[in-house]
């Protein structure tokens, strides 16, 4: 399935701005870390600063006000010890009092790179001596056996980055190892919902850590499999019952016909009783017509009707169509106009013929139906590219935009008038659809440039 590479690299998007941010978040931690907690100053400097403004005088060494006070304010205390005597000759007020007064060559090495008795001191080269600056002992840490390679130092960029690229990759490897089992298991359920929605019986392992979710995927899968189970058995029902209706109303309503046809044309009766004979036999035709029309309705809905396709000039059929009409001598307050174009002498589709021309005459006779006072029934085909459209309009009294509207959306919706004698739009327009749909087209009811209704066939090549 498409959606298990995406579910995938999206998973492996977000591990990966995760570790950038992460990895981003702790350097910047660090550097705010590192800078608040680093001096402003280097203690070397402060030594070297010392050194310099402590001067010998007449009176002995002095030491201007300024220096006196910045090394109050770092809480540090300053000695010098004398070239010659390496002996302390000046000090400061607070030095401590565990500070020897002597020092030996050795002594002065390990003060300069460590400490005296713990705390850290920093030097300087003063005149005629080596000036001492001492800190509290938990003031600074120093390196007093640092010693590192050459080549280390200078491979240490390098060596960071290679060690930071390792470290992702492991995180990214331990990542997908920890959620391998899931990613894993997300796949069936996707296909178990995917196969819900075709309608297919889904049967999954209840295992892993989505199991309570393929738990509800099965019994979702058993309720739908059920209630498809009864609308297939209902619908079964209905067309049965439909067929069955039809076929026992056939028998009685031909008899109906066939008498009300004798009664019709009877010399023994009135010319009022012939009338209403005549009005039985009309009647008794629509029924039998209503009859097949639901026959089909039903056969088409329930894919029990099979087409049969093939290569069909539809201008010819529709042409067909029209001289039916015309030779069953139909009032001449339905005259049917031909507006094709004379240029166009063909139009091939695959289509079943029989259907088609049911499709058409149901058109054509709701044109009739819907207008008992008369119109002019207009009929073109026209060739556009990769369909072929059939029109069949009117100048009638055509419908309201809402009868329209529901003519389009609703598919079993009829109109009655107050008229019940005679029915507007019912199964002739479904049964239409139903054709068209059957040849993969659509059906567009609409307003006539003519002033009445209009209906579109639209059916691919």
């Amino acid at each position: 399935m498409k959606s298990i590479p995406k579910l995938i690299r999206r998973f492996v998007g977000i591990m990966t701005l995760s570790i950038i941010l992460l990895v981003s978040l702790n350097i910047t931690f660090f550097a705010i870390v590192f800078v608040r907690n680093t001096s402003t100053f280097s203690p070397w400097d402060m030594a070297g600063h010392v050194a310099a403004a402590l001067q010998l005088t007449d009176g002995g060494y002095s030491i201007s006000d300024d220096v006196m006070v910045k090394l109050k304010e770092e809480n540090s205390w300053a000695f010098l010890i004398n070239n010659d005597t390496r002996q302390v000759v000046w000090r400061t007020d607070n030095l401590p009092d565990n500070i020897p007064m002597e020092y030996t060559l050795s002594d002065i090495a390990e003060l300069t790179r460590g400490y005296i008795d713990g705390y850290p001191t920093f030097t300087g080269e003063a005149q005629d001596g080596l000036l001492v600056v001492g800190y509290p002992k938990d003031r600074f840490w120093k390196h007093t056996r640092a010693s590192w390679d050459y080549n280390f130092i200078a491979n240490l960029p390098k060596n960071t980055m290679i060690i930071l690229a390792i470290n992702l990759v492991l995180i990214f490897l331990i990542s997908v190892a920890v959620d391998f089992k899931l990613l894993r298991s997300i796949k069936p359920i996707t296909n178990g919902i995917q196969n819900l929605s075709n309608g297919s019986p889904v049967c999954m392992k209840e295992e892993g850590v989505l199991s309570e979710l393929a738990e509800k995927i099965n019994k979702t899968s058993e309720i739908l499999q059920m209630q498809a189970e009864q609308l297939r058995k209902k619908e079964t029902a209905r067309a049965n019952w439909i067929a069955g209706v039809s076929h026992d109303v056939r028998t009685p309503l031909s008899m109906i016909m066939g008498y009300a046809g004798q009664l019709e044309h009877s010399k023994n009766l009135s010319e009022i009783e012939c009338k209403k004979a005549a009005v039985i036999v009309k009647q008794s035709s629509r029924i039998k017509d209503l009859i097949n029309d639901l026959n089909l309705a039903s056969k088409l809905e329930y894919d029990m009707q099979p087409l049969t396709m093939k290569q069909e000039n539809v201008i010819a059929m529709t042409r067909q169509v029209i001289v039916d009409f015309m030779n069953t001598n139909i009032d001449d307050k339905f005259p049917i106009e031909w507006k094709t174009d004379k240029a166009l002498s063909a139009c091939y589709i695959m289509a079943d013929k029989d259907l088609l021309k049911r499709a058409i005459s149901n058109l054509i006779q709701n044109s009739i139906n819907h207008n008992e006072n008369g119109c002019v029934i207009y009929a073109s085909v026209d060739d556009d590219n990769n369909t072929c459209k059939i029109c069949i309009e009117d100048n009638g009294i055509g419908a309201c935009d809402e009868q329209i509207d529901r003519l389009n959306n609703t598919p079993h919706y009829m109109i009655c008038d107050t008229n019940t004698t005679e029915q507007r739009h019912g199964l002739g327009l479904l049964i239409v659809k139903q054709i068209i749909k059957g040849h993969n087209g659509k059906v567009l009811i609409g307003h006539s440039e003519y002033g009445g209704l209009k209906v579109v066939l639209i059916i691919p090549k």
